[in-house]
Parts: structure tokens; C-alpha cells; sequence
């Protein structure tokens, strides 16, 4: 079968598909149910879903030589573990039913396009491991120049190395998923003791998020080249945070309770071969890197990145649009630094970006430096200012890689905030 998954010119009989989100170039994957159908893994076209479960039953993915039904579990783990030649045969079969002219499908359509404003979208991965890594350089410096002001922006490892820490698997939903504003322990300077209850300064994080799709054993390194092997593909992921928890906690061993509440996964996952055409050169490393670092070819993608805010009863505002090219690490270097010392890696494993900031400040990717440590309100289009996250805050990111005439969307993820319970 011919590839022609990414060709911009190719149109589907889906109606409208080419004017949203997801056009027959993309088919992220999913886990959706409905009132009638129990979670299965599933292609977002236009304002559909193409139940992968009907099609595997159908024989329609017979090509595949699949041992079971892997379509039919309510997690795309299984599927994933098939690597990287069934992922793009997946793609390339389904993109080739959908494909305006091939009326295969048609006599199917109603038991096999499910509407997305019948479904329910699901966590799509069992999680066993999450990192969260610090590669923005922007996000790095803005951060160092607030609390560091006397010092260099940057720690002196911070461009020889994608430095990141261990997060928390239990803690990460599905997008629509609301949350409590978190409690711990904060420290005003001067004051003698700490004092114990809800974060005043809830915070967002703007980050873009790479699913591991093969398993490694103890003792493997991922090389730089092997990238495409292991990763699926990408996902939006807001890393909720409590600064002023943070800020207490996290000398000597990093963050813990202030990051390990709630981080929102959107439900749909661009494969990498969707995004093939929109690889762009990532910002100039200066150091040159270490070997097992390097990497050839363009490794950054250029998805443009909006965060919204909308207030309990209000209308949304646009408060930051940033992009995934701007990462001075990327997945390739972060992976192959993650595992250069043996460390394994399982299916489903999430690997998330740390704060994407733009060079500019409407661009940057987190509360803390749109408001500049609060100093700065944020103005909303109601008139009402932000420096952190009230409660019944609602936040909502989407991306998006801009193509000739379609775009390949990430959909979007959105949480709101509770108010802390007793």
C-alpha cells in the first residue's frame, strides 16, 4: 500500500474533516465510550471517531496480523507495544478507507463513525512512569532571573544536560478532569515557622508531552537516532503547580507535593509520522552537547501553543501563545539522557516537556512569568486581573501545526479549579 498518510492535497468523505482539528493528515488516537459502547481505542476524523473496535470486527484491519483484538481494552497500551511498523500500517489502512473515492467503508458508516459530541473521552494510557523535564531555555532563564537575581540565570548543568525529575503517574487525568486547589506547607521569608494550608499560588504549565510506545530492559540506552522506535507520538499536558509549596519543598531534592496533585493529558495523541512535515531546527546548542546528545536533522515541531483562561461565568482570554520549536531540548536528547544510564522504559510511559516559554512575554508559559512573580497582574477580558489561579479558574490549552490548507490539531486540554477541601 502506498503512503500517502501525509499528503496535503488528500481529501476524505468524511464531511468537513479538512476544516478541523483532526483531517485525514492526522488520526490521533484515543480511548472514547458512549452510553452504549464500552471504552475502546478510536481515530478522531473531523467531528468523528472511527471506532477501531468495529473496524478490527468488521475485518477491516486484518492487515495488521494482530494475535487479539487490541482495539477493544480500554487503554492503547497493547496496541502500542506492536511498534513502530504497526503504528503506520494503522494509519496508512485507515487513512485509505477514509480517503474521498474508496467507498469500502460507506455501507459502514453509521457502525463505524461515532460523533465526538457522543463520546466520552478516557485517560488513553495506563501510566506506569512519568518524567517532567526543564527544557525550555526561556522558562529556565525567566525562572533563575526572578529567584536568582544576584547569579546566573542558568545552573551551570542546565545546557549540558535535558535536566528533569520523577513525577507522579497516580496524579495524571484526562482533560476535562477538575481538581482541588492543593494544601501543604508554605514560608513567608522573615517568618520563623512554616504555616500549613491551601496554595496561593496555583500555577499552570504550558508543556507538550511524548508517549512511549516500546519497552527497553535495565541496562539499554535509547541513542538519539532511535527516537522514532519508541516514541508514538505527542499529546498537550498542563503540569498544574503550587509555587509557593514548591518554593519551600523543593531545596534539596526538587519538587514533590507543589507538582504531584493533578497534570491534565489530553485525550488525543498525534502520531510522529503525522507530525513528519512539520520537523523544524530547534534552537542553536551553544556548548556543543555531548556525544550520546547529538542528534542530526531537524528534532523540534513546529505546533503553535495558546493557553486560555476563563473566569467561573466569564468568556475565555488568550494569555499566552508559545510553540513547541522553542525547546532548547528535545525528545530525542531527552530520551536518550533519560536512559543513557540504564534506566528502563515501559509502554505508556509519559514524558513530558517542562514549560514551553516563547522569547517574547506574551509567550511565556506559566503564570509565574506572565505575571512576573506577581508583580505584573494579567489583565482578562472581563476586566478582572490574575496573578495566580482563583478558584473556579478554568484553563484551557490547544495546538495546532499549520499546514497548506488543513492543520493537524491536538485538540485541546482543560481543567478547572475547586476549592480546597477541608
Amino acid at each position: 500500500m502506498t503512503d500517502h498518510t501525509n499528503d496535503p492535497t488528500l481529501e476524505s468523505w468524511v464531511k468537513g474533516a479538512r476544516d478541523t482539528d483532526f483531517p485525514i493528515q492526522n488520526l490521533p488516537l484515543g480511548i472514547f465510550s458512549t452510553s452504549t459502547l464500552t471504552p475502546r481505542a478510536g481515530m478522531a476524523i473531523g467531528e468523528y471517531i472511527v471506532d477501531l473496535n468495529a473496524l478490527y470486527e468488521k475485518g477491516f484491519l486484518d492487515g495488521l496480523n494482530l494475535s487479539g483484538n487490541v482495539f477493544a481494552q480500554p487503554v492503547l497500551n497493547s496496541f502500542l507495544a506492536g511498534g513502530h511498523t504497526r503504528w503506520s500500517a494503522l494509519r496508512r489502512i485507515v487513512s485509505d478507507l477514509l480517503t474521498e473515492g474508496n467507498d469500502t467503508l460507506r455501507p459502514h458508516e453509521q457502525s463505524v463513525l461515532v460523533p465526538q459530541s457522543m463520546a466520552h473521552m478516557h485517560l488513553p494510557l495506563q501510566i506506569p512512569d512519568y518524567t517532567d523535564f526543564y527544557s525550555s531555555m526561556e522558562h529556565a532563564s525567566n525562572v533563575g532571573k526572578m529567584f536568582r537575581p544576584n547569579m546566573e540565570a542558568l545552573l551551570p548543568n542546565w545546557k549540558h544536560l535535558p535536566v528533569g525529575y520523577h513525577g507522579r503517574a497516580s496524579s495524571i487525568v484526562v482533560s476535562g478532569t477538575d481538581f482541588h486547589r492543593p494544601c501543604g506547607q508554605t514560608m513567608k521569608d522573615g517568618d520563623e515557622r512554616p504555616e500549613y494550608g491551601p496554595t496561593k499560588q496555583l500555577d499552570i504549565e504550558l508543556e507538550m508531552a511524548f508517549v512511549i510506545g516500546q519497552a527497553t530492559d535495565m541496562g539499554r540506552r535509547i541513542p538519539t537516532g532511535s527516537v522514532r522506535d519508541f516514541v508514538y507520538g505527542l499529546s498537550l499536558f498542563n503540569d498544574w503547580s503550587a509555587r509557593d509549596i514548591q518554593r519551600w519543598e523543593y531545596v534539596p531534592l526538587g519538587p514533590f507535593l507543589g507538582k504531584n496533585f493533578a497534570s491534565s493529558l489530553a485525550p488525543w495523541i498525534v502520531s510522529l509520522d503525522a507530525l513528519e512535515p512539520f520537523r523544524v531546527e530547534g534552537p542553536e546548542q551553544d556548548p556543543e552537547v555531548l556525544d550520546y546528545l547529538k542528534t542530526s536533522g531537524a528534532q523540534n515541531y513546529d505546533i503553535v501553543l495558546e493557553v486560555y483562561l476563563t473566569p467561573q461565568g466569564g468568556e475565555p482570554s488568550l494569555i499566552c501563545t508559545s510553540n513547541h520549536k522553542y525547546l532548547y531540548w528535545n525528545i530525542a536528547q531527552q530520551l536518550a539522557h533519560h536512559t543513557v544510564n540504564g534506566c528502563p522504559v515501559s509502554v505508556g510511559d509519559v514524558y513530558a516537556s517542562g514549560t514551553i516559554s516563547a522569547p517574547d512575554e506574551n509567550g511565556f508559559g506559566s503564570m509565574l512569568e506572565l505575571s512576573w512573580k506577581g508583580t505584573r497582574p494579567i489583565q482578562l477580558k472581563d476586566g478582572s486581573t490574575r496573578t495566580f489561579l482563583l478558584d473556579h479558574d478554568t484553563i484551557t490549552i490547544r495546538g495546532y501545526c499549520q499546514g497548506n490548507g488543513y492543520r493537524i490539531g491536538f485538540g485541546e486540554v482543560t481543567g478547572t479549579v475547586l476549592p480546597a477541601l477541608p
